[in-house]
């Protein structure tokens, strides 16, 4: 199980020191059948590591350059995160493929280039409500795995990748699907999967939930036999709720 908080361009460098700091306050000492990771702004990123350094919380940037490096002003590579202390990476967040036009295409190879840094990918997919509205979903998520997962990334790598379903209808919106929806769409994503990658390393991927997720419906969602975890978005600025979400979630082993 892994929650994972994604603090979007959200919070200065005082903010994200504090926010942190409290995070790791709020869960020493505490019983946890989850791992942990936040998803801070790329400029906290290296305060926030050192924050984080002998505590049970991991580092992870929200995403990375589709180069390893060179003149393309302005990008980080996925090297670089790595550097910095970095143990996951977002790539092909919703927010990301709308309004910055990434491609699926642009996602596999940012993906290949996390796993050849030696870090985890979070790969986002989801539909949009016209796409829900048309009954499409399934066919554009189906979509979204296989132009975006590498699969000759090798069995070492595409074990520790994790796909997020993020509805993007439900990101921000305070609306989610319901249980049986996301339940049928975590089995379908399971079923993509073991096709897409000829049934190799599927057991060991997590597949995640995300899309206002918050204290109110994480219990409900978490407890599905289906879902790995979850990636909270504006909860997880909220240092109270989001430990207190990951310190109430049982053991599913």
């Amino acid at each position: 199980m892994l929650i994972a908080g994604n603090w979007k361009s959200n919070c200065d460098l005082v903010m994200g020191k504090n926010l942190a700091s409290s995070i790791v306050k709020s869960i020493k000492g505490q019983t946890l059948n989850c791992q942990i990771a936040i998803f801070p702004p790329f400029t906290c990123l290296n305060s926030v590591s050192n924050i984080l350094k002998n505590s049970r919380i991991s580092l992870g940037a929200q995403d990375c350059s589709e180069y390893n490096g060179g003149a393309y002003t302005g990008e980080v590579s996925a090297g670089m995160l790595l550097d910095v202390g970095c143990k996951y990476v977002i790539v092909g967040h919703s927010e990301r493929r709308i309004k910055h036009g990434e491609t699926s295409k642009q996602v596999r190879i940012k993906t290949l280039n996390v796993f050849n840094s030696n870090l985890k990918p979070i790969v986002c997919v989801g539909e949009t409500e016209k796409d829900r509205d048309l009954g499409k979903e399934n066919d554009i998520v189906k979509k979204q795995i296989t132009s975006s997962i590498p699969i000759d990334a090798g069995a070492k790598s595409l074990s520790n990748l994790i796909i997020a379903y993020e509805p993007v209808w439900a990101i921000g919106s305070g609306l989610t699907p319901t249980i049986n929806e996301i339940e049928r769409m975590f089995k379908e994503i399971k079923k993509n999967l073991k096709l897409h990658l000829k049934e190799k390393y599927v057991d060991d991927i997590k597949i995640l939930y995300g899309g206002s997720v918050n204290k109110k419906n994480s219990n409900e969602i978490l407890s599905l036999k289906e879902v790995d975890g979850a990636l909270i978005g504006g909860a997880s600025l909220n240092a109270a709720e989001f430990s207190s979400i990951c310190l109430e979630i049982y053991n599913k082993e």
